[in-house]
């Protein structure tokens, strides 16, 4: 962002427009209430225009083109709206967070360049595998970790990677099964801490900002202590710019 355009935002005390980009086969409706906090909080917000069903192309590690290419449409309406800002903040939710890792980078994937950096300010991932050992991501997650590890834009965006950790995987009820499964799947190991779908370990990104929340649980469900819950929110919405 150009130094009058940032001394211009700060002026009006106004913060960059923020997308929010939903987990994998999510609906950008589930993520409306977030969009709202966002918005009180003094950042225009808008999601990531997509429905459950809308994910369907990119099963079975197939290419996120569909995504990203609403993605990349997001930003160009963000920037629209708010023609006194030139870059955007990123506020992406579980798989959403390695996806918009993607579009930030210069190297070709699936037959296309996004190459989106220069239009964003910062990312801020929510309970992101960004390691999967899971056979139906291992094309995708092998790509952007080998062509963009870790924080690998750092030195033009701020990089925050926030972490849950409310359960302990370990075999027994359906439940505990599942999520000892969830974290076996995503680092090889099922006995270790994380937000029941993703570990702490796999959430973080080395040369990033790692926060770890505790009590926070994956999913946007109604009444459950998750990331966009106020009490989590508050700590790490100061991140964004």
């Amino acid at each position: 962002m150009g130094l009058q355009v940032e001394t211009l935002l700060i002026q009006m005390n106004k913060h960059l427009p923020t997308v929010i980009v939903p987990g994998y086969l999510a609906s950008a409706g589930e993520y409306a209430q977030l969009a709202r906090d966002l918005e009180a909080a003094g950042f225009p917000a808008l999601v990531v225009p997509i429905q459950w069903y809308g994910w369907l192309p990119t099963l079975g590690d197939r290419p996120m083109t569909p995504v990203l290419k609403l993605l990349k449409g997001a930003i160009d309406l963000a920037l629209t709206r708010y023609p006194a800002a030139d870059r955007v903040n990123i506020v992406a939710h579980s798989a959403g967070g390695w996806i918009s890792r993607l579009l930030l980078g210069d190297k070709e994937y699936a037959g296309r360049t996004w190459a989106e950096r220069e239009r964003v300010a910062s990312l801020i991932t929510l309970g992101t595998p960004h390691l999967s050992m899971e056979k139906y991501t291992v094309k995708n997650m092998t790509f952007v970790n080998s062509q963009y590890p870790g924080a690998f834009y750092r030195d033009s965006i701020r990089y925050v990677c926030v972490a849950g950790r409310a359960v302990f995987g370990k075999k027994g009820s359906f439940w505990e099964n599942f999520t000892y499964r969830s974290y076996e799947l995503t680092v090889g190991c099922g006995e270790c801490w994380g937000d029941g779908i993703t570990p702490v370990e796999a959430a973080h990104l080395e040369g990033a900002t790692n926060l770890t929340i505790e009590g926070v649980l994956h999913s946007p469900r109604s009444g459950r202590y998750w990331y966009g819950s106020p009490e989590a929110f508050s700590q790490w919405v100061g991140q964004l710019i």
